[in-house]
């Protein structure tokens, strides 16, 4: 087992009616508040009415960004950013899922040090503090709600990438279950997948972590439980909650001490995909993780196998392989660009992008020809 610290000062607040605490929790940082989520759903379905109710509770001057898209843009960044820094803004309240929250982030750093916010991602600036953030969470996937970690893409640049860094970590993050009720299935099923993947780009990161690997498999065999339970009882409480909970666990550090890093190839191989389509995340990465696998299963086919016999009881890297494709299809997500008419005709166009932007995990480095291969694998 690697050297590690474990660090995670994001204060959670788990459970139904949390957030009638979150006009107190703002207080505690400032009056002054940048509300930000997406394109209305939280308008919609009554959450967005609850925040500013809380809000106003504590006679806070409220100042909006909305409008934040799935695949989450750097504009949208610089123009909080600029609403935050014109009103001189206290806090950041975030309220969606993990594009909100990750904008939300960058916006942050952007605005307590006066900086372009694509600057910091490329890590040209170095950011030095941070304007606190409270997050209140309504799509269980990410993990953003408990980490450092932030994703964005510049459509400029054609760039889908990460920053990570302590001062990302939330001061506050509300989970309240009841607030995923209204999420779509599949949106639902694609949070599930992505549960599963960061859990699984710990697992084969660098060092020999063996309760870290327990905690791996054990949150994958939640998801695997309750994913398909959630689905069908959209408004059942237990399993959103199960649900929520395993997202936040397979990304808060949890699965990770005890070794180097994690790998995270797979998620810059969904980026790239995500880049060009506007494909949701989720659904990117139940595609390329089979063809990652079956990438690797010469490679590193103990490890690929001790992951299968863990879950599903097989005894080979290849069915491995194939029942993680059983329950990625099981929960109607798709395991080849074929399933989301993306085909043969943009295997040039996919390829290039690939590399051109030099797709690659921490630990298990690609080739061109890895690169190719994979594109491959995914059609």
């Amino acid at each position: 087992m690697e050297n590690f610290t474990a660090f995670n000062p994001t204060k959670l607040h788990f459970g139904k009616n949390v957030t009638d605490n979150l006009g107190d929790t703002v207080l505690e940082c400032g009056k002054r508040v940048l509300l930000m989520y997406g394109k209305g759903s939280v308008q919609r379905n009554g959450i967005y009415d609850k925040i500013i109710k809380q809000l106003n509770s504590v006679n806070a001057e409220i100042f909006e960004y909305n409008g934040i898209k799935p695949n989450p843009l750097v504009d949208d960044v610089s123009e909080a950013a600029q609403i935050g820094k014109l009103n001189n803004i206290d806090v950041i309240v975030a309220v969606g899922g993990g594009s909100v929250i990750d904008s939300a982030k960058i916006t942050a750093l952007a605005i307590a040090n006066n900086t372009d916010p694509w600057a910091i991602m490329k890590y040209k600036v170095k950011p030095t503090t941070t304007k606190p953030l409270i997050a209140v969470l309504t799509l269980a996937a990410t993990g953003t709600e408990m980490n450092g970690a932030a994703v964005l893409q510049n459509r400029e640049t054609g760039e889908k990438i990460g920053y990570v860094t302590s001062l990302n970590y939330p001061k506050h993050s509300f989970l309240d279950p009841e607030f995923t009720f209204s999420v779509p299935k599949n949106y639902t099923a694609y949070g599930i997948v992505d549960l599963i993947a960061h859990a699984l780009e710990a697992y084969f990161g660098e060092g020999n972590a063996s309760l870290s690997d327990r905690f791996v498999e054990v949150i994958i065999k939640e998801a695997m439980e309750y994913g398909p339970l959630v689905l069908r009882e959209p408004e059942n409480y237990d399993y959103r909650a199960n649900i929520m909970w395993a997202a936040t666990t397979a990304l808060n550090g949890l699965t990770s001490y005890g070794r180097k890093s994690g790998d995270w190839g797979v998620h810059d191989i969904g980026h790239n995909i995500s880049y060009l389509y506007d494909t949701a995340h989720g659904a990117t990465l139940s595609i390329a993780y089979p063809a990652w696998l079956k990438l690797q299963k010469n490679r590193i086919p103990e490890r690929i196998t001790k992951l299968g016999n863990q879950l599903f009881g097989t005894n080979s890297a290849e069915e491995t392989t194939l029942n993680l494709e059983k329950f990625f299809i099981s929960i109607d997500c798709p395991v080849r660009l074929s399933d989301i008419k993306i085909g043969e005709d943009k295997k040039k166009e996919i390829t290039d992008q690939m590399l051109k932007n030099k797709i690659n995990g921490m630990v298990h480095q690609f080739s061109d020809e890895d690169r190719k291969k994979i594109v491959e694998l995914m059609m």
